[in-house]
């Protein structure tokens, strides 16, 4: 059984920053972080191989969202820049054997989700 759980999460203000962290058990995993909004799809945000050589952003954060990696510790983090009022959402990090893009179901384990709130 492979554990994903998210941490960092609460309430930051329009234009400034936080961090996300995320933890999982087993091997190493590529991983990715998505966001759900409250009555909207859940979005791709950002993946990072299982070697952490290769990255990939939606255009919606590229440039104020850093996602990285620590193999040692077997966890990922999301750094969130510039943060925007649409950022509000649950934020969820999950870990695929073949992929670290934006293809949803070919993620296999996620975390529970944790909230992130940006007020205006």
């Amino acid at each position: 059984q492979v554990h994903v759980r998210e941490s960092g999460g609460g309430l930051v203000q329009a234009g400034g920053s936080l961090r996300l962290s995320c933890v999982a058990s087993g091997r190493t995993y590529h991983m990715g972080w998505f966001r759900q909004a409250s009555g909207k799809e859940r979005e791709f945000l950002a993946g990072i191989s299982a070697s952490g050589g290769q990255t990939s952003y939606a255009d919606s954060v590229q440039g104020r969202f850093t996602i990285s990696r620590d193999n040692a510790k077997n966890s990922v983090s999301l750094q969130m820049d510039s943060a925007q009022p649409d950022g509000t959402a649950v934020y969820s990090c999950a870990a695929s054997e073949v992929t670290w893009n934006r293809s949803q179901h070919l993620y296999d384990y996620w975390g529970p989700g944790i909230q992130v709130t940006v007020s205006s």
